[in-house]
């Protein structure tokens, strides 16, 4: 066990005794990673020269895609927008973070026709600016921009998106294969979680109705749910509808659409079939016209006209259901001149018809008090393009605002000499690990060898183990496991009850110790008292105060028989894991302990020597004949054909895939290759979530 403190609140400046190799292994290439010297370039960035940039770009209107109004303002917010609001809780998947809407599939979704146009007004800025300045982050800041530029109120902005280099993180979201395998849909526009869209290709949901029936009461559930899927409350969903639809106009100038989409014909994607194909023929959504008669200005007119008109729906000139005023219609100018009516969208209207009246009370606090819409939409749309970012310690630039409550931010870590002195610590836990304490829990015999050592390997594991890669949410810092919901989930019953067998050590070292240190620490000198290598812990953790950063985190794979090999493939990429590392996680596990009827509801242990970390663990998964036997639990396992040794479905998957397999001969055939990759996936994962701006990692050496 060999200690040592990142960089902490008290010494920003510090760093790693010298010699000490990375702690964080070898990263899944698939994971998101920013380029040779992004955030150096990123902090000489100058973020108002940016801004100048377009706010010029904004007036200077393109004939290959004229700007409505004279400005390209509008259509910048929605492209921010439906770059952000892809994001969804289920996984964290989608958001802004990693400009993926350059890929397929987000780019050829039906809701993002014609933004190509306006990332190809972009790019003159994104060339000038060149590493320091994302894609990512440039969506965002000229969705930021041209919403101020409108008189719009901003509250900050969190720089730092790293750009993928392919769709391969939206895959999932649809249409393709793999979203047919993780989440089927089987009639588009009634799809449920974890599907962030009632319809795949839509950001949320259909805004025609239903199916596309103008029933505004049912598309009112259909709005709550969707934006429920990104975890926005009421007030902020009617807040982010309504700024969003203070600018400009939908376009659907005749039913002929837009052609084909950038995946059918990347030559000439959505070239027009009305007319032109441009300016007052454009054709984008189906829908034709502006929800106010302000377009280009920021106020509550939206919820005014929403309040002050009866609407009844009609045949837009898009071949699509939209809403008119019943009586004299308001008009807007002309996007290229003129006048036009003022329209609504059925998802629109559902507004003022939810069945359960929530949605009328905040579109009339909204009409009548700007102030009170000002301040829900600023702070819903910082949370819409901030959500996927994670924790505010990954936020650069001197216009981050505080550390808002979707960021579940943690206490600062404190000075290095005011933290505990983790070589004791590791010498309490040591003690901790084999004196009984029958009153918490009866410790595990292994034939006269008494351990918590494997219960307390799995508290560390399950306390880690929620990290994921898409959103930067999860892991163990903060402790949350100790609080709802996920000292409630089955996976961790019995871990409460290590919390109280380390509850002396906590109390010992005082506020020195936190408990996400202390977890760490216990499932480290488990493994080493086990026979793991020796490793590297990095203190400085904090303690959350709550669990709500563990509401959408919970474990998608429990070893149960309904578990499938693509949620596996699909939990391994969230963790950030290669295969090969899953595979030696496994077996690291795996070696140590039992399991217990009346824990888990399964028995028995899955080696001959549960107390020592070896590769029996796969020389038994590889040779012996496994038989499948059902638990008076009424749960399924298997067992060895000859031998007391048990197993998982978890584990036979292993066998099952070709990837996972060929690790699991290699380490079979190799208990020094085998140790020493454990320790590499260990220590990648339980210091994974120790950020360092949006690229860096506290515990890894410069």
């Amino acid at each position: 066990f060999c200690p040592f403190l990142g960089r902490t609140s008290g010494d920003a400046s510090a760093r790693l005794p010298g010699g000490h190799p990375p702690v964080t292994g070898i990263p899944n290439p698939d994971a998101p990673k920013a380029p040779s010297g992004y955030v150096a370039a990123l902090q000489e960035l100058d973020l108002d020269a940016v801004r100048e940039d377009l706010r010029a770009l904004f007036k200077n209107s393109k004939d290959f895609w004229p700007a409505d109004y004279g400005t390209y303002g509008p259509l910048m917010v929605r492209l921010a927008w439906h770059n952000s609001g892809s994001y969804r809780t289920s996984d964290g998947r989608g958001g802004v973070d990693g400009a993926r809407q350059r890929f397929d599939p987000e780019r050829s979704w039906a809701d993002n026709t014609n933004l190509d146009k306006a990332r190809t007004l972009l790019w003159p800025i994104k060339e000038k600016y060149g590493l320091g300045l994302s894609w990512g982050d440039l969506i965002v800041l000229a969705g930021n921009t041209a919403i101020s530029s409108m008189g719009g109120p901003i509250l900050g902005f969190c720089a730092g998106r790293i750009d993928d280099p392919s769709g391969y993180w939206s895959e999932a979201l649809g249409p393709s294969p793999e979203q047919e395998v993780l989440a089927p849909c089987k009639l588009n526009g009634t799809c449920k979680p974890p599907l962030g869209s009632t319809t795949v290709g839509l950001i949320y949901l259909n805004p025609e109705g239903p199916l596309g029936k103008p029933i505004p009461e049912k598309s009112a559930g259909e709005v709550r749910d969707s934006f429920g899927r990104m975890a926005m409350n009421d007030s902020e969903t009617v807040a982010l509808i309504g700024g969003g639809h203070a600018f400009g106009k939908t376009h659907g100038a005749c039913p002929a659409g837009a052609g084909p989409s950038p995946r059918e014909d990347p030559i000439n994607p959505w070239p027009g079939l009305c007319g032109t194909g441009k300016g007052k023929d454009a054709f984008t959504s189906g829908f034709e016209g502006p929800w106010t008669t302000t377009p280009t200005t920021w106020n509550n007119e939206y919820f005014k006209n929403l309040v002050n008109y009866a609407w009844k729906p009609k045949m837009g000139p898009g071949g699509h259901w939209q809403w008119t005023t019943n009586g004299t219609t308001p008009v807007a100018p002309g996007p290229q001149g003129g006048q036009q009516e003022i329209m609504m969208l059925t998802s629109d209207i559902s507004l003022t018809r939810d069945p359960t009246g929530k949605y009328q009370e905040i579109v009339k606090l909204f009409a009548e008090d700007q102030q009170a819409f000002d301040h829900a939409f600023s702070h819903a749309w910082y949370k819409l393009t901030t959500r996927d970012m994670g924790p505010v310690t990954r936020c650069v630039g001197p216009d981050v605002p505080p550390a808002q409550p979707f960021q579940y931010p943690l206490p600062p870590t404190p000075p290095g000499s005011d933290l505990a002195n983790f070589t004791e610590v590791a010498e309490a836990v040591r003690d901790a690990i084999v004196t009984p304490n029958e009153e918490v829990l009866p410790v595990d015999d292994y034939d006269g060898k008494k351990t918590y050592g494997p219960l307390f390997v799995r508290l560390a594991w399950q306390c880690s183990a929620t990290f994921r890669v898409t959103d930067y949410q999860g892991g163990c810092d903060g402790a949350r496991i100790r609080f709802s919901p996920e000292k409630d989930w089955p996976i961790n019953v019995a871990l409460d009850r290590a919390l109280l067998l380390l509850k002396p050590v906590k109390e010992k070292f005082g506020k020195g110790l936190s408990w996400a240190d202390l977890i760490v620490i216990a499932g480290t000198v488990a493994l080493e008292e086990a026979g793991a290598l020796p490793m590297k812990f990095c203190g400085g953790r904090t303690d959350a105060s709550d669990g709500l950063g563990s509401q959408y985190l919970k474990n998608r794979i429990t070893g149960a028989n309904s578990d499938t090999m693509a949620v596996l493939d699909d939990v391994i990429k969230l963790l950030g894991l290669t295969k090969r590392q899953f595979v030696s996680l496994m077996g690291g596990g795996h070696s140590l302990g039992r399991m217990h009827m009346d824990r888990s509801g399964y028995n028995g242990s899955w080696s001959l020597d549960p107390t020592i970390i070896s590769n029996g663990y796969f020389k038994h998964l590889l040779t012996e004949t496994w038989q499948n036997v059902t638990l008076s639990t009424g749960k399924q396992q298997f067992k060895a054909k000859d031998k007391d040794v048990f197993m998982l479905k978890t584990d036979l998957m292993i066998k099952w895939d070709a990837e996972l397999m060929a690790a699991a001969q290699e380490f079979a055939s190799n208990n020094t290759l085998f140790l020493e990759e454990f320790r590499q996936a260990w220590t990648q994962v339980v210091h994974a979530d120790r950020f360092d701006g949006p690229a860096g990692n506290l515990c890894q050496e410069e």
